[in-house]
């Protein structure tokens, strides 16, 4: 008999923090509410908290089921399939959008003359390879590269102090745009990302060691890592201004040169584009792991008879955007309008269907007796 793949709560924690901060702190979200930025990243987080309430009480129906199983309970086994199915799509494309951001970043930074096709392949085989050794191996990645991640993020944010970089009345006056905008900016878009994805652990949340649900674990993992992200957006405008921050493709990255004077370290992007490459990685492998696990779940083949058909999907699709221009524009613009369909309505609509199953179930209970 085959033992059930188990990850503990920690590592939960762990991998839903890392996989939030992803390449989050890279952009300035928000940047059409200027130095409310922060606020519209404070609202997208609170949608997102809701968000997170409604995927978890939807598990907590069915602690045993993921996301697929449940699919396939309420809306039948041809309809639940269908719309698994696309969500197995969704997941791919979430992840070939990761693999793109990593080969850019690497072009733009450490190996401009290597073909991008040849970094991006190395990261795809190496999510590959992790996904092909189990979910043990990938839930382990978190628990020593999140500590790292922040103890760095932690010395570049002391670097920026001690450099007198920092300049929070960047960030005044507060509600210089008024509330609507700010909302609408948040709404639905950084709702979408990164808040939104976390509809991917609806996959992941029967892993659990224990029986039940990690309500506890993850809500604390999702209150901290949103509190860091907050804070990192107000970081860039504080160190750049509302208006640069704002036309920066890679404001972080600009945030970061403004130390190359310092005499005793040089070249520090590339320290963050390590950074980058732990989040990317991170949230790819775990995207593309999502894919796999729901064709495995739908079509009841084992795990490795999809790995590499999703990756080589995963591959092919992260070179249709033309340049990083097209690559951006299309994935803070349309794409983060689809993004509502798959975190929002169809969750809704799956609870939906659970309240009027549990009606349903309690009447004939009723009138039995």
């Amino acid at each position: 008999m085959k033992k059930r793949e188990q990850v503990s709560g920690l590592q939960i924690v762990f991998m839903i923090m890392l996989f939030e901060i992803g390449s989050t702190p890279l952009f300035l979200l928000g940047g059409k509410a200027k130095q409310d930025s922060w606020l519209a990243m404070s609202f997208g987080s609170a949608a997102g908290f809701v968000l997170l309430l409604l995927l978890l009480w939807i598990q907590s129906r069915s602690p045993k089921q993921d996301l697929m199983g449940m699919l396939t309970s309420h809306f039948g086994r041809i309809a639940g399939s269908f719309i698994g199915g696309i969500y197995c799509l969704y997941f791919a494309y979430q992840s070939m959008r990761n693999v793109r951001d990593l080969g850019e970043l690497t072009a733009m930074t450490l190996l401009p003359l290597t073909p991008m096709s040849l970094t991006m392949l190395i990261f795809v085989l190496t999510a590959l390879y992790a996904i092909w050794k189990g979910t043990e191996v990938i839930f382990r990645l978190p628990e020593v590269l999140l500590p790292l991640v922040l103890f760095f993020y932690f010395i570049i944010i002391l670097l920026l102090g001690i450099m007198g970089s920092l300049d929070f009345t960047h960030l005044m006056p507060v509600f210089e745009s008024d509330l609507l905008t700010i909302i609408k900016t948040a709404l639905p878009d950084i709702v979408s990302f990164p808040f939104g994805q976390m509809i991917v652990f609806l996959m992941l949340w029967t892993l659990w060691e224990k029986p039940g649900v990690p309500v506890k674990n993850s809500l604390a993992a999702y209150t901290l890592i949103s509190i860091f992200l907050i804070f990192m957006n107000a970081v860039n405008v504080a160190v750049l201004g509302p208006a640069v921050a704002g036309i920066s493709q890679l404001p972080f990255l600009k945030v970061v040169r403004t130390l190359s004077h310092l005499k005793f370290i040089e070249r520090l992007d590339i320290f963050v584009t390590i950074l980058l490459f732990i989040g990317l990685l991170i949230k790819m492998m775990l995207f593309y792991f999502c894919a796999v696990k729901g064709l495995t779940s739908l079509t009841n083949k084992p795990t490795k008879w999809w790995v590499f058909p999703v990756g080589a999907l995963i591959y092919g699709a992260s070179f249709i955007e033309r340049d990083y221009t097209q690559h951006i524009a299309f994935g803070l613009g349309p794409s983060l309008k689809i993004d509502p369909i798959f975190q929002v309505a169809l969750p809704l609509l799956l609870a939906l269907s659970i309240l009027i199953r549990g009606r349903k179930q309690a009447n004939s209970t009723t009138s039995t007796k």
